[in-house]
């Protein structure tokens, strides 16, 4: 038995992995580096792109939730994201240079699978799992948008920029995560209202990258908005936003600051950290003006700037079961970013389903279509219901899961409630496992 797994990003090395574990040979199909995708920045499996958060990592978050779940169903990679992970506050978030070096050596020296450094030009035949991304190649998406019978849909992605930590200035910015949850994980730069009118006015102000043509009509993702994009909605969005003030108090002022700009440890040396929800689509010489506006970053060192590029995803709920098996072929599974779940907790879990299933079916076992009580199986459920119309990519949210009947006075108890679904999640997992 062989898999072709087109793809060695996160969806894509899960799935390899979970397969090799089972006895079954995949040939791990990945372009780079002999062709770029223009938004990664090495050849190793399973990089970080835009962010190096999988989000939450307490359980009564969805994200953390969706991560249990992966626990307990023996993912791979979330293995390995906690074993790289660096201080985020109630947040998992990972040196994504080691993890995808980490993930690289695991998938290397695997005997059950060969990698094959080569692009994919169109949908091979045989057992396969297309966990190509939100970056597929032009020629395997053509083949892609034959097969399907239709059009790709896209939305539009921004990555946010990375500054060196000794280039701060720590007389200005402070350590703290907010409300004091766990450690001081998170570099934060306070403003006053002078100094946030200033920003905000450079940054409705600054020169963006031009579109092309076909590009022009761009959807965003609405969880990962460029920062301009957002400022354009009104002057107080960023402070309701990604420049929150609520909850960050600098102990030697005793202040709560009219905003906040935050910066998470984005390797395990905390020698660089990123801008938290500062994705943007600035030119360059705008981002440095932007950032160099901030108090305590007047001086900083930038050794990335923010970048957008477009994702494209197939129309899921005309094409896949909930098992992530399309239905016009039942050899073909597809996984990760392109099925329209979106984010990295999300791309690993889809990753790991697709490559369980894959599996069950070579054995000839009936394929898992989780509960919909579970976080993963309501999310797989959500993106194959072939009622959706206009569907767009979605994250794990509470939304998706069937509500919970409590008592009338504990109704309003947000903590509750998630507490509650959270058990009647793992109940169903393990009775259904």
């Amino acid at each position: 038995m062989e898999v072709k797994v087109i793809g060695a990003g996160l969806a894509g090395s899960e799935a390899a992995l979970q397969l090799a574990k089972r006895g079954i040979k995949v040939k791990l199909y990945e372009m780079r580096p002999v062709k770029s995708t223009g938004a990664h920045k090495t050849d190793n499996f399973a990089e970080f792109v835009c962010s190096n958060s999988l989000g939450a990592a307490d359980c009564t978050n969805a994200s953390g939730l969706l991560k249990k779940e992966m626990e307990l169903l023996g993912g791979e990679l979330i293995k390995i994201a906690r074993d790289c992970s660096v201080p985020a506050g109630n947040a998992l978030a990972i040196d994504r240079e080691l993890f995808s070096q980490t993930v690289t050596d695991k998938i290397k020296a695997e005997p059950n699978i060969e990698v094959i450094k080569e692009e994919v030009a169109e949908i091979p035949e045989g057992n396969v799992i297309i966990a190509s991304g939100p970056l597929t190649s032009d020629f395997l998406a053509e083949s892609i948008r034959e097969f399907t019978e239709s059009e790709h849909l896209y939305f539009f992605d921004a990555i946010a920029p990375i500054v060196e930590k000794d280039s701060i200035d720590f007389d200005k910015a402070f350590w703290a995560s907010r409300y004091d949850k766990g450690e001081a994980s998170y570099i934060n730069c306070p403003m006053n209202k002078e100094q946030y009118e200033k920003f905000y006015n450079i940054l409705i102000n600054a020169p963006k990258i031009e579109l092309k043509e076909f590009e022009k009509n761009a959807k965003f993702f609405e969880s990962c908005l460029p920062i301009e994009v957002l400022a354009s909605r009104g002057v107080d969005t960023l402070r309701f936003g990604p420049m929150k003030p609520v909850g960050l108090v600098d102990k030697r002022t005793g202040v709560e600051n009219y905003a906040v700009v935050q910066l998470r440890q984005d390797n395990s040396a905390k020698t660089l950290f990123n801008l938290v929800g500062f994705q943007t689509n600035l030119k360059w010489g705008a981002q440095k003006e932007l950032l160099q506006s901030i108090p305590g970053l007047e001086n900083v060192n930038i050794v990335r700037y923010g970048v957008m590029h477009r994702n494209t995803f197939i129309n899921s709920p005309k094409l896949l079961n909930a098992s992530l098996q399309t239905r016009k072929r039942k050899d073909l599974f597809f996984a990760g970013q392109i099925t329209g779940t979106e984010g990295y907790t999300e791309s690993i879990a889809s990753g790991l389903l697709a490559g369980i299933n894959m599996s069950r079916y070579l054995y000839g076992e009936g394929l898992l279509q989780l509960p919909q009580e579970t976080m993963l199986g309501a999310l797989t459920r959500y993106i194959s219901n072939p009622e959706h119309e206009k569907f767009q990519p979605i994250n794990s949210n509470w939304g998706i899961v069937p509500p919970v009947e409590l008592p009338k006075k504990e109704r309003k108890n947000k903590k509750l409630k998630a507490e509650y679904i959270v058990k009647r999640a793992i109940e169903a997992l393990n009775g259904f496992v």
